[in-house]
């Protein structure tokens, strides 16, 4: 039988504490080290994190659905900001062109929240997710 050393095990058992109290905080721990530049879209991604990384894996489309109100109401707070002042001017009608596709998922997934079948909710919801991932990386940095 193979022996550890004490130094060892408390090592094994920190990681394993601090992997299952980040598992149990979820989006808050997760979200709060995102660190975007814009509030909106942190609190967008606030509900969409644990959607992505919880509720999707686990097909769990009722726990979708009962946040699709409110991950639309943060998604229509950034179409509504617009294309950030700080873009570059050749960077624009690009972020321009995303911010509308963000807008037209976000109308389809809440058609498809409400009545949609599972597999309309899952493809319109990731659509949600890619179309904000583009304008998450296209934010002005700094």
């Amino acid at each position: 039988m193979k022996r550890y050393s004490l130094a060892s095990i408390l090592v094994f058992s920190a990681l394993l504490l601090s992997t299952t109290l980040l598992d149990g905080f979820g989006a808050t721990s997760a979200a709060a080290q995102h660190g975007f530049s814009v509030k909106e879209y942190e609190q967008f991604h606030d509900v969409l994190h644990p959607l992505e990384h919880d509720a999707l894996p686990k097909k769990d489309y009722r726990r979708i659905r009962s946040q699709a109100s409110l991950l639309v109401k943060r998604g229509n707070a950034i179409v509504k900001l617009g294309v950030p002042g700080a873009t570059s001017e050749d960077k624009k009608e690009e972020f321009a062109k995303e911010l509308n596709g963000f807008r037209k998922a976000l109308a389809k997934f809440k058609a498809d929240a409400r009545t949609g079948t599972n597999s309309q909710l899952k493809t319109s919801y990731s659509a949600v997710h890619d179309t904000f991932e583009m304008l998450a990386g296209m934010l002005p940095r700094g």
